[in-house]
Formats: structure tokens, C-alpha cells, sequence
């Protein structure tokens, strides 16, 4: 049987995400690092809300394609310099999402909305845009803080957490104090939602 646009899609982005360069073991293996990720957001996604539009399913997975295609380094190691790097990186993101869904026989009218959620407009104002930002906080704190916590002091999480707890809806919350951390990450996270 023809695989749907949807599934060529999916395979199509896990196939430029696994050309990535870096790697992040888990149990020992070595996946290619934006794939792995690609895949956490799949899932988290569906974990989270079960009836995702193809649309928002196509976004979570693309939300990081390529990344590793524009390094952090190329621009001012500075506050400026990191939002200029992350606007560079959203608008890469939607374009090569953007042509793997033209290839694929997806409208103009679909490829926008893609393009809107992978550029993360209208967070707290658009439904899917919201459960997207829930989706990228929720696969931050069930994959990679603790490792993230380990390189960093107290009051530099706090504060990370304190921003990440802001862009999340109430049903995010309600996800995120149900993910299994160690007891100084809950603590941590307590500290910063008082």
C-alpha cells in the first residue's frame, strides 16, 4: 500500500534529521540528536493531546529540522545575539518544512499553517500554537532538564523554569507536575512557580 502524504512527510523529515552530526546516547546508543528529538515531540505531542491536526503533528516533528545546519556560535554570544539566532532558525525550520510539504502535494493554505506554528505565532491566542509551546516546554523537563540542571546553579534554573512555567497553558502545568524528576528538580521547580 502508497504511504499518505502525511506518513511521506514524517519520513521525509526523520530523513534529513537523521543526517545530523551530533549525537545523543540513550541506553548506550547513538542517535542523531534533532532526530531523537523530533521523535520526543512526536510522541509528547500525542501524549499530550491525542487528536493533534495533522498539521500541529507535522510542526512537532519538523520543529527542529536541520538545526544543527546553523550553529549557535555564528552569532554574539549575548541576549541579542540568541534571540537572532532562534528567529534564523524558525524561519529555516518553516522553509524546509514548507518545501518537503509542497513536494509532497500539500496546498498553500496548509503549508501556512504549518509555517505559523513552526514560527511559534500567536502563542496563548491560537490553540495549536499554545500546544505546540506546551508540547517543546514538556519535552524540555521530561528529557533534558535534569541533564541541564547538572551544568547549571540553582538560580540560573529557577530562573529558565520561571520563564518555561509562563509560556505554558494550565494544561501544560498539569503535564509537567505529572513527569517523574528527582527531588531537587521538584524542589527547584516549586521554587519557581510560588
Amino acid at each position: 500500500m502508497k504511504p499518505t502524504r502525511f506518513e511521506t512527510t514524517i519520513a521525509l523529515i526523520d530523513k534529513k534529521n537523521s543526517e545530523d552530526i551530533n549525537t545523543y546516547q540513550v541506553f548506550g546508543l547513538d542517535y542523531p540528536k534533532e532526530l531523537l528529538y523530533s521523535q520526543r515531540m512526536s510522541r509528547k505531542l500525542l501524549q499530550f493531546n491525542p487528536n493533534a491536526s495533522r498539521a500541529l503533528q507535522i510542526a512537532a516533528r519538523a520543529q527542529h529540522i536541520c538545526r544543527w545546519k546553523i550553529a549557535r556560535n555564528d552569532y554574539p554570544m549575548d541576549r541579542v545575539g540568541y534571540l537572532k539566532w532562534r528567529e534564523t532558525l524558525k524561519k529555516m525550520h518553516a522553509e524546509l518544512t514548507a518545501e518537503i510539504l509542497n513536494h509532497v502535494g500539500y496546498d498553500s493554505q496548509f503549508i501556512d499553517r504549518v509555517s505559523l506554528l513552526i514560527n511559534k505565532k500567536l502563542i496563548k491566542k491560537n490553540e495549536e500554537s499554545q500546544v505546540l509551546e506546551d508540547t517543546i516546554c514538556l519535552v524540555f523537563l521530561d528529557y533534558y532538564f535534569e541533564e541541564f540542571a547538572a551544568k547549571h546553579d540553582d538560580e540560573k534554573l529557577i530562573d529558565i523554569l520561571k520563564k518555561t512555567w509562563v509560556k505554558m497553558s494550565d494544561k501544560g502545568h498539569e503535564a509537567a507536575l505529572q513527569l517523574n524528576f528527582s527531588e531537587k528538580s521538584l524542589s527547584l521547580i516549586k521554587q519557581a512557580i510560588d
